[in-house]
C-alpha cells in the first residue's frame, strides 16, 4: 500500500465525499516519468506538456461527461501560460501515474459543480509556472534579464532586441530550470482568454465519431458480459441452474456474484438472451415486502416524532410561533429518482498476473483504480484505468462504481477482456437512487405578513450514510440540509431546521443537484404560500425576505427583469419563479406556462444564474439549458416507486424523459459576481421544480407539494 496505512475500503468510499482541496506543487517529472527531449513532447510540470511543434497537451483530473470540464479546465491553464489556444489539447490525468507520484495531482473526482472552483488556483499557477519557466529558459539562452523578456501565443520574446523562440524549441530546456516558489496570477480585467466564449476542445471529434465512450470499447479477443441482479434490493443469489444455459449459442462462462448472475458470451446479445433464460433462485434477506406505501409511512413517522439532528438554529422558534399573527402549515414529500443515464453502466476489464487494466466511465479515477484493486486482489500500482468520456454522469458513477468491482471479478475468470454492458431494464433497476424525502413547514407570519418564525423539519433516508454507513447521529449530515442551513439566505429572525434519517433498503447515491434538490423545493414552494397568505406578490415577497443577500436579490431580479415580470402574458400563460443559493452560486429561475386538459406545457424558461468568475459562457449556456431538460424531466415525470422491495419502473417507457417537443425555449443571463468561484452544472436544475409549480399555483389555484406532477389531476374543478 502506499498510502501510509490507510484503510482500502476508507479510501474507495472517501475520496469522493470528503471533496476536499490540495495544495499542489508543479515539480518537473521525478523519475517515474521521463521529462522528454528536445525531439519528443516535454513535461515542463506536471499540468503542462509541450511538443516540439508548439502543441501544448493540458493534463485534465476532472471527468468529461457533457459538462465542458476538460475545455474550461485547460482554458485556466492556458490564460496564465500566453500559449496560442489552437495548439492546446487535453489528456486526462492518469490515476496510476497519480498513485505512483505521490499523489501529486491530487483529487481526480469530479462531482458538486466544484470542477473549476476547486481546480482555478493551482491550475492558474500551473500555468504561470509553466511560463515563468520557459522565459527563464530563453533568458538563459539569450543571456539576456527574464525581465526583458515576455510570453504571447507560445512564443517568448526578447523585447529590447525582438529575438524570439517558440515554446517547442525552448520546453527541453525549461523541463530542466527550478520552479518558481510563487507567481503572481492575472488579475481578471487583464484576462484575454477566460471569460470568452471558446467552443468545446472535443466537439470536433465528437461530431466526426472519434472519441471512444467506454460502451463503444473493442479489444482484441474480447468477450460480452450481462448481468442480472436480484431484483429485491441487497438480495442475494441463493442458486443457480447452469445447465439451463449451457447449449445456447455463444455462452463462453456463468459468474455468481453475490447478488447478481452475470453470462460471459462471444457478444452482448448472446450474453444478455442467456442471462435472462437462467434459471436463478433468489435470497430477499427479508426486503421482500418494502414497498412506496411502507417506506412512506415509516419517514412520515420521522415528521412526527423529536428531532434528530440540527442544522441550523436562529432565535428562539417555538416562542415567535405562539405570538404569530397567523401561522401555515405544509407537508411536502419527492419520490426516489434514477440517474438516467443515456450510456448505461459498463466497464471493459482485462486481468492479468501481472496486473489489471481497465476502461470506465469514472466520474473518480482514484475510486474506480482503488475499486479494480480490491476485486482482483493487486496493489494500486498495478492498475491501470483508462477514462473515458461519459454517456452522462450526474452522479452515478462517482463514489459507488460496482460496476467497475463486477466488470474485474467477471473478468477473472475468463482468459480474455470483458465488457459488462448493463441492459437499460437493469440500469434503471438498480440504480443508486435519489433519496425519497418529506419536509414538515411551520411559519408564523407577522402584522406585516412576513415570517416571524420558521421551522423546518426533514426526514428520510440519506445518501451519506449510504456510503460512510456507521457514522449514525455522531455528526451533522450538512448534505441532508443543504440549501437551508448555510445557505439560507431569507430573513427570517426566528428560524429552525432540523432532520430524522429514516433509511431504508433502497440503494441510495448522489443525484444531480445533490439534496438541493428536494429542499430547495420543499423551501421556494413555501415561501409562495407564505407569499399567498400575505396577499404580497411572490416576487416583491421574496424581495423583502433577501434584503440582506445582494447576490441572491441580484438574480432574482436579474430573472425577473428578463422574464418582464411585471408585463402582461398571453392569455392562459401564468408565471411561476424560484431562487436559491447552491453548489456555491446564485441561481434564480422564471417558468412560464400554460394548462390544458389537465396536462402542464412549459414554454420558456428564464435563469439567471451568478458563478462568480466566469471561465467560458458558452459553456454556462450549454450547461444551463442541459439542467433544465434534466430538472423538467424529473419534475413533470420522474419516480420509482418500490413494490415487493423492488423497483417498478424499468426503462424510458415507465421512467420517462423529456421528449424533444416540450422542451421550452431557455434563456440564459449571466450575472458576473466577479468575486468568487462558484458552480455550473448542479445550480441550473434545483430551482426549476419550484419555479414549475408556483406557476401551475398561478395557473390553476392548486398547491404541488409532491413531485412528479403526472400524479396530479390539474384539471379545472
Amino acid at each position: 500500500m502506499s498510502r501510509g496505512g490507510l484503510d482500502r475500503r476508507s479510501f474507495v468510499i472517501g475520496v469522493s465525499a470528503a471533496g476536499g482541496v490540495l495544495t499542489l506543487g508543479f515539480a518537473p517529472a521525478n523519475g517515474s516519468e521521463p521529462a522528454g527531449s528536445p525531439a519528443h513532447p516535454v513535461e515542463v510540470n506536471c499540468w503542462v506538456v509541450i511538443a516540439p511543434d508548439d502543441t501544448v497537451t493540458i493534463r485534465v483530473a476532472r471527468s468529461e461527461m457533457g459538462q465542458g470540464a476538460m475545455t474550461a479546465l485547460a482554458m485556466l491553464v492556458a490564460e496564465e501560460l500566453e500559449c496560442d489556444w489552437a495548439k492546446v489539447r487535453t489528456e486526462f490525468v492518469s490515476a496510476r501515474q497519480n498513485v505512483m507520484r505521490d499523489g501529486l495531482w491530487g483529487d481526480l473526482s469530479t462531482g458538486a459543480s466544484r470542477s473549476i472552483s476547486t481546480s482555478q488556483d493551482y491550475l492558474r499557477r500551473a500555468g504561470a509556472a509553466a511560463r515563468t519557466m520557459l522565459i527563464a529558459a530563453a533568458a538563459q539562452r539569450w543571456n539576456v534579464p527574464a525581465a526583458e523578456c515576455g510570453a504571447r501565443n507560445s512564443i517568448i520574446t526578447h523585447r529590447p532586441s525582438g529575438t524570439s523562440v517558440s515554446f517547442g524549441a525552448i520546453a527541453a530546456d525549461a523541463a530542466a530550470i527550478e520552479p518558481p516558489r510563487s507567481v503572481d496570477l492575472k488579475p481578471p480585467a487583464e484576462w484575454t482568454l477566460l471569460g470568452t466564449p471558446q467552443k468545446r476542445l472535443d466537439v470536433r471529434d465528437k461530431i466526426t465519431g472519434h472519441p471512444v465512450y467506454a460502451i463503444d470499447v473493442r479489444l482484441p479477443g474480447m468477450l460480452y458480459a450481462a448481468i442480472r441482479h436480484c431484483p429485491v434490493f441487497r438480495g442475494k443469489v441463493k442458486s443457480v441452474d447452469d445447465a439451463s444455459i449451457q447449449a445456447m449459442p455463444g455462452v463462453r462462462r456463468i459468474v455468481r456474484l453475490n447478488g447478481a448472475v452475470a453470462v460471459v458470451a462471444v457478444s452482448w446479445w448472446q450474453a444478455n438472451k442467456a442471462v435472462q433464460a437462467v434459471r436463478i433462485a433468489w435470497d430477499d434477506e427479508g426486503h421482500g415486502d418494502l414497498s412506496t406505501t411502507s417506506i412512506g409511512d415509516f419517514v412520515r413517522g420521522g415528521l412526527d416524532g423529536p428531532p434528530g439532528q440540527v442544522g441550523r438554529v436562529d432565535g428562539d422558534v417555538d416562542t415567535a410561533l405562539k405570538s404569530a399573527v397567523r401561522r401555515i402549515e405544509a407537508d411536502y414529500v419527492v419520490p426516489f429518482l434514477a440517474h438516467a443515464t443515456m450510456e448505461p453502466q459498463t466497464c471493459t476489464a482485462r486481468v492479468r498476473p501481472d496486473g489489471v487494466e481497465i476502461w470506465a466511465p469514472t466520474q473518480d479515477a482514484s475510486t474506480a483504480l482503488a475499486t479494480a484493486a480490491i476485486a482482483a486482489g493487486v496493489s494500486d500500482e498495478k492498475v491501470k484505468v483508462n477514462r473515458m468520456l461519459l454517456g452522462g454522469g450526474f452522479g452515478r458513477r462517482g463514489t459507488i462504481q460496482e460496476f467497475v468491482r463486477q466488470a474485474v471479478l467477471i473478468a477473472r475468470e475468463v482468459d480474455a477482456p470483458v465488457k459488462l454492458v448493463w441492459s437499460r431494464e437493469e440500469d434503471v433497476a438498480h440504480d443508486l437512487y435519489r433519496p425519497f424525502g418529506m419536509a414538515r413547514m411551520v411559519a408564523g407570519l407577522d402584522a406585516a405578513g412576513l415570517p416571524a418564525a420558521w421551522s423546518i423539519r426533514l426526514a428520510g433516508p440519506s445518501f451519506v450514510a449510504e456510503i460512510l454507513p456507521g457514522l449514525g447521529t455522531s455528526f451533522v449530515d450538512r448534505s441532508f440540509v443543504s440549501g437551508l442551513a448555510d445557505e439560507m439566505a431569507y430573513d427570517v429572525p426566528n428560524y429552525r431546521v432540523d432532520y430524522v434519517v429514516r433509511e431504508t433498503a433502497v440503494p441510495l447515491g448522489v443525484w444531480r443537484g445533490i439534496n438541493y434538490t428536494q429542499n430547495v423545493f420543499y423551501k421556494e414552494c413555501f415561501v409562495d404560500e407564505m407569499a399567498h397568505a400575505a396577499g404580497v406578490d411572490p416576487y416583491r415577497f421574496r424581495r423583502l425576505l433577501l434584503r440582506n443577500s445582494p447576490k441572491n436579490l441580484a438574480v432574482l431580479d436579474a430573472a425577473a427583469a428578463k422574464a418582464g415580470w411585471d408585463t402582461p402574458l398571453p392569455p392562459g400563460v401564468f408565471r411561476g419563479l424560484a431562487v436559491t443559493e447552491a453548489c456555491g452560486s446564485y441561481c434564480a429561475q422564471v417558468v412560464e406556462i400554460s394548462v390544458a386538459e389537465g396536462r402542464v406545457r412549459v414554454h420558456r424558461v428564464i435563469s439567471a444564474l451568478d458563478c462568480g468568475h466566469v471561465v467560458n459562457p458558452l459553456t454556462i449556456a450549454v450547461q444551463t439549458e442541459g439542467s433544465i431538460v434534466y430538472a423538467l424531466s424529473a419534475a413533470l415525470y420522474g419516480e420509482i416507486t418500490i413494490k415487493n422491495g423492488a423497483a417498478e419502473q424499468s426503462n424510458f417507457n415507465d421512467y420517462r424523459m423529456l421528449h424533444i417537443a416540450d422542451m421550452p425555449e431557455v434563456d440564459t443571463v449571466i450575472v458576473s459576481g466577479n468575486d468568487f468561484w462558484g458552480g455550473v452544472g448542479e445550480p441550473p436544475v434545483v430551482p426549476l421544480a419550484p419555479a414549475l409549480c408556483n406557476a401551475v399555483f398561478a395557473a390553476t389555484g392548486k398547491r404541488i407539494r409532491s413531485l412528479p406532477l403526472k400524479n396530479h389531476d390539474l384539471r379545472p374543478i
